[in-house]
């Protein structure tokens, strides 16, 4: 029986969460792999004739090298967080910056793979992007932003993928309530989420997961 994408989602994301590890590690902004230089080659037409299952990855390669580019031009603030919107170290000098989405199923699938990273590696922070693009996933980025103004980022966007429930989740978070509420509905808030929706665009992200790898400023 053939996988489907479902099923072969979490081991995508391992590998895309290495990659962009490795980038760390060795100091790179990106985590791109391939170019497209070589595909005018002869032999690189023929294994892609052979191998046509390839060819997604290596757009998605390409497309990843064009965000490089524009990561470049866009300066430092896509890695800086919402007060509060952070995984791991606070402080810690490797940067991975998630894009993420309350429905969206290869968010969640990646949840257990950036906890592990995060407990392996006391310097990684996680920067999250809160970028609502499913329908009905809203409510749920405005209450995170509000968890993280409290403190309690973490537990709350732990709660939520698992929960799948605003009021749960922020109640399994130890959240004021009232007070999350109005944060939520803030200037604030939705100025953050308004500046996520711009910085997606102007990277060329499509959809979520998306991943940036980089280091503190």
């Amino acid at each position: 029986m053939s996988s489907s994408p479902a099923d072969t989602a979490p081991s995508t994301l391992r590998q895309s969460l290495l990659t962009a590890l490795t980038a760390l590690v060795f100091g790179f902004l990106g985590a791109a792999i391939w170019s497209y230089a070589g595909l005018a080659d002869n032999r690189t037409r023929s294994f892609l004739l052979d191998n046509p299952d390839m060819l997604p990855q290596m757009v998605e390669a390409y497309e990843a090298q064009e965000a490089e580019k524009r990561l470049a031009a866009m300066g430092d603030e896509v890695f800086a967080p919402f007060p509060g919107v952070v995984l791991g170290n606070p402080e810690g000098s490797k940067v991975l910056v998630e894009f993420t989405d309350y429905n969206c199923p290869y968010c969640e699938a990646s949840l257990d793979d950036v906890t592990r990273l995060v407990a392996e590696d006391p310097d990684l922070k996680v920067v999250i992007r809160e970028w609502p693009i499913f329908e009905g996933s809203d409510q749920a980025s405005r209450m995170a932003l509000a968890a993280g103004l409290q403190g309690k980022y973490d537990a709350f966007h732990k709660a939520m993928f698992k929960l799948g429930d605003v009021r749960a989740a922020a109640q399994e978070a130890g959240l004021d309530m009232a007070r999350a509420e109005a944060d939520a509905a803030s200037d604030a808030v939705s100025g953050e989420i308004a500046s996520n929706l711009d910085l997606a665009r102007a990277l060329g992200f499509t959809g979520t997961p998306a991943w940036i790898a980089g280091r503190k400023p």
